[in-house]
């Protein structure tokens, strides 16, 4: 599959940067064997720490949830300035950088708020895809297995024509736009 893919290291959650001289040291290897480069963060982490991560990452995949930062607030328990000023930083140094919308219901799921946070990411250098990632229940297993209750368990999954439409409105900003990850 490696050879196939054209393979490489992708480094995910929990999220990257919480550890980041241990990430760092990991990707500056994966660089000294030639090996493609990719970071998934939420942009959350003072952007001293995600400097770092610059020059050693060849794709950064983070998400953009939602562009109004007190609904941002009320859903996730943190405004989303940093987030977006992060954000806006790293799109100018990073190589690639992917924006990637968790598609939630009852969260971030009309075609203006998915338009808005296409049209955020469309100004960005080095921005060109953006992943619609539609709502699952995957985790639920995970959570019964764990004991604990699972918060979204009534949250009604997307159908294909919300998707579609959601799709649509994202693809005006220009971007490439792909529904998955």
């Amino acid at each position: 599959y490696y050879r196939r893919s054209g393979g490489g290291v992708t480094l995910s959650g929990g999220e990257t940067l919480c550890s980041p001289d241990f990430a760092t040291a990991l990707l500056r290897e994966c660089r000294s064997y030639g090996l493609n480069t990719a970071v998934e963060t939420a942009c959350s982490m003072p952007y001293d720490i995600i400097e770092r991560f610059v020059p050693l990452v060849d794709t950064f995949l983070t998400d953009i949830k939602h562009m109004d930062s007190l609904k941002h607030e009320r859903f996730t328990g943190m405004r989303n300035e940093l987030i977006l000023s992060n954000i806006s930083r790293l799109a100018v140094h990073a190589e690639k950088l992917i924006v990637r919308v968790p598609v939630i219901p009852t969260f971030n799921d009309t075609a203006r708020e998915i338009g808005d946070i296409a049209s955020f990411a469309a100004q960005l250098p080095n921005v060109t895809e953006l992943h619609l990632l539609p709502y699952h229940r995957l985790g639920y297993d995970k959570y019964i297995g764990l004991g604990r209750e699972y918060l979204m368990g009534d949250i009604p999954l997307l159908k294909a024509e919300k998707i579609e439409e959601l799709k649509a409105a994202a693809e005006r900003s220009g971007l490439k736009i792909t529904v998955g990850g």
